[in-house]
């Protein structure tokens, strides 16, 4: 899933979002809005990931959501 496709489905992934990473508050999904690189920022703030480390765990929920 690109991020093009991400921005488009935003509303209906948010949700999944917050039950996958509960760390991440109401106010950070809105900042995200869909973009890649604010949800991989935002996972390296609230659980200290490294970058190479969110990138696994966006991917890996990328690929759960195509199911």
């Amino acid at each position: 899933m690109n991020e093009d496709i991400l921005k488009g489905k935003w509303h209906e992934v948010r949700g999944s979002v917050k039950t996958k990473w509960g760390k991440l508050t109401d106010d950070d999904l809105t900042a995200i809005s869909g973009q890649t690189e604010k949800l991989l920022g935002m996972l390296q703030t609230r659980y200290g990931y490294a970058k190479e480390k969110a990138e696994e765990e966006y991917k890996a929920f990328v690929s759960s959501l195509k199911k």
